[in-house]
């Protein structure tokens, strides 16, 4: 197989037509046409299924899929940093961010960013840090800030910062203000810290295994032979603290998912402890990044610059 067969394939899955593939890439249907089928030639894999309003992925072609686009974006990478620009970073940086930091990190990273490489761009995607993995071993992003993870044999693992855990909740006088008044601002307000004992009493809703805060929490307490009662399992942030905003709900999260809360939002904040001295309960945040492929000079200026605006969070 060769590029221009690889990206035929990957703008027809796109346009989900050959002939409006054909017409963005200036490329006689026909020609398009033999290229696919070669591709699945050599493959001895149906790419497609063609009917009569278009074409559509197979599971052997969604697979394909996410390797192309991979393939595609390594190339263009390369392409643009051999360019000079006297010695100016060029290119492209495509970074994975949890949806918990992204809301408030993406804003200051992007503008930061702009004034730094003016000849570059910055791709920011979100997604639970098992997701962003996979994109970074299949080459889709550069990089990704991630929470606490397993080791893999195609990551690297830098460590950046500890996050303290939280039990957010509805303040106690939520219910009755709610009947009360209408909430029209947000904020947050402290609690006392709790145990986890305590905690093991409280409904929660998190999200689904393996995602990094969970597992955080189900191996600290089952350390103190305890097990979390979670009543819901729901993947988004800004889902669990409306729902946690109704009460009785509560959620485990780290301090940065409730940075900029939107209004009308109300919750409060209670610091977990463990262990016999009650030492903070937290999870660590990583940049992940891939050993099998150099970093480019943007990507470890890119970088650079994310640790910068961490460390003013």
């Amino acid at each position: 197989m060769d590029l221009q067969q690889i990206e035929t394939f990957v703008r027809v899955a796109e346009h989900g037509s050959f002939s409006r593939a054909a017409g963005v890439m200036r490329i006689a249907q026909p020609a398009l046409s033999r290229q696919v089928r070669l591709l699945e030639t050599e493959l001895r894999q149906r790419l497609f299924d063609r009917n009569g309003r278009g074409v559509t992925l197979t599971d052997a072609g969604r697979r394909f899929y996410a390797h192309g686009v991979g393939i595609l974006q390594q190339v263009e990478r390369a392409r643009r940093e051999l360019e000079d620009d006297r010695g100016a970073p060029v290119g492209r940086l495509a970074l994975g961010l949890p949806p918990s930091l992204s809301r408030t990190l993406t804003v200051p990273l992007v503008r930061a960013f702009r004034e730094r490489f003016p000849r570059a761009a910055l791709a920011v995607v979100e997604g639970l840090s098992t997701y962003v993995l996979e994109w970074l071993v299949q080459g889709r992003i550069d990089a990704a800030v991630v929470y606490q993870v397993a080791p893999m044999a195609a990551v690297d693992l830098e460590p950046l910062m500890e996050e303290p855990l939280v039990l957010v909740s509805s303040p106690p006088e939520r219910a009755a203000a709610r009947k009360a008044r209408p909430v029209v601002d947000s904020a947050v307000h402290e609690g006392p810290a709790i145990g986890l004992d305590e905690l093991a009493a409280w409904p929660l809703v998190m999200p689904s295994r393996p995602h990094s805060i969970r597992m955080a929490v189900e191996s600290a307490m089952a350390e103190a032979r305890l097990k979390p009662r979670i009543e819901l399992e729901v993947e988004s942030v800004p889902a669990m603290l409306a729902l946690v905003a109704e009460g009785p709900l509560g959620a485990v999260l780290s301090r940065q998912a409730l940075r900029d809360l939107p209004p009308p939002l109300r919750l409060m904040a209670r610091p977990l402890r463990h262990g016999v001295q009650g030492a903070a309960l937290t999870t660590r945040l990583w940049m992940a990044t891939s050993s099998q492929r150099p970093g480019s000079p943007l990507q470890t200026q890119g970088l650079a610059l994310v640790r910068e605006q961490l460390a003013r969070f």
